[in-house]
């Protein structure tokens, strides 16, 4: 049985974590149409009858602004180095874009395999799809083009077969049966990170980060508190709502994916916390989870 480790590398807002969801069949990547959705390195195992492939679901790579968003640039370039494949994802239907360039200059000190993944191409026909692979060819030594529609799951069988040809190792790394590595309770503090991102303003979603604060397993329930941190009071009227009905939403639809993470029936208690300038101060950054400053 083959193996190999295999990262996911592009811009923001790519579909980038909609294809590791695509590929386990699992919702273990939060998606949404804002850019920056992913902060840390998700690692979903693929495997099957012969074979054990574990992706790594990376940040969008992009100009930080911040310590935030220097670590999670970081977190994508340490996984060029690190992986024996790397599928650059870009999104076929708008054209190539400065950040494109910015990361096939970055590819470009990686020993690695590169597969181009020209994804979203259900927005495109067949010519735009052959212009979109035009334009990319000839900037870098892909070693192969591959089109898809991650959200369609369109293509991604044939992706999958395709980069089983490039495994090399003979080593089982996980369990069968285990699709991440990541715990729990940052799996649940992303999901309600999700239905925010998904029902808040565009003001809204840079600004916050969730922890899981308490989990407790009480046999037919599962006892969860997660606090919303927020970097700014203002925010706090947005995501409560009036009379809580946002904050009542958020915890409804975060409830039902947890349940279905968990396989448990869930109590979901949800706070919204005040941190300003979370994003920049290193002290906070470290105790939301984002480890590993230089």
């Amino acid at each position: 049985m083959k193996s190999g480790f295999v990262s996911i590398v592009g811009r923001p807002n790519t579909g980038k974590s909609t294809l590791l969801n695509t590929i386990l069949g699992s919702h273990i990547a939060i998606v949404s149409d804002i850019a920056g959705t992913t902060r840390n390195n998700i690692q979903g195992i693929y495997n099957d009858e012969d074979c054990q492939i574990v992706f790594t679901d990376t940040p969008g790579i992009h100009k930080p602004k911040d310590k935030l968003g220097k670590y999670l640039n970081r977190q994508s370039y340490d996984v060029l180095r690190d992986n024996d494949l790397v599928m650059f994802v870009v999104d076929a239907s708008v054209g190539i874009g400065k950040g494109d360039l910015f990361i096939i200059e970055a590819l470009k000190n990686t020993e690695a395999p590169v597969f181009l993944i020209l994804n979203k191409i259900d927005k495109l026909d067949d010519a735009g799809i052959l212009n979109a692979i035009k334009e990319y060819k000839d900037l870098y030594n892909f070693m192969e083009i591959v089109p898809i529609s991650a959200k369609k799951n369109d293509n991604v069988r044939r992706l999958i077969n395709i980069v089983k040809k490039y495994l090399t190792d003979d080593i089982i790394y996980y369990d069968d049966g285990r699709i991440t590595n990541t715990s729990i309770n940052f799996m649940v503090g992303e999901l309600v990170r999700e239905k925010i991102l998904n029902l808040t303003t565009d003001e809204v979603p840079h600004s916050i980060t969730c922890v899981t604060t308490h989990y407790q397993d009480k046999g037919d329930i599962i006892d969860i508190y997660v606090d919303i941190i927020i970097d700014r009071d203002s925010l706090k009227k947005i995501i409560i709502g009036k009379q809580g009905t946002m904050l009542k939403n958020i915890g409804t639809m975060a409830r039902r994916d947890i349940e279905v993470l968990l396989g448990k029936k869930v109590y979901l208690e949800l706070f919204v916390k005040t941190i300003k300038h979370w994003r920049a101060k290193e002290k906070y950054l470290q105790e939301l989870g984002f480890k590993d400053f230089e």
